[in-house]
């Protein structure tokens, strides 16, 4: 049973489902989830940033300062299929 408020963390704003999802295709860098979302670069970094603050997703290179990997983590694999 995933935790209730990382559920209702993830409905209450749409960017952060939607990069939930786009990392549960694969690893995906910042770049390509601004691309693939339509969304702002800003908006993508600060989504990402709670993300990785309730570890639903992770960085693989975080000292590379240009091109960062992310991933999304069991724990995000489980909430995303207690909201679908």
């Amino acid at each position: 049973m995933v935790n209730a408020y990382l559920v209702a963390f993830i409905k209450r704003a749409k960017n952060r489902n939607t990069i939930l999802q786009l990392l549960a295709e694969k690893k995906k860098s910042q770049a390509e989830l601004h691309h693939e979302s339509r969304m702002y670069r800003t908006h993508v970094r600060r989504t990402l940033i709670e993300l990785q603050k309730r570890k639903l997703v992770k960085c693989l290179n975080p000292k590379d300062r240009i091109y960062k990997i992310y991933q999304i983590t069991n724990l995000g694999k489980e909430v995303l299929e207690e909201i679908q």
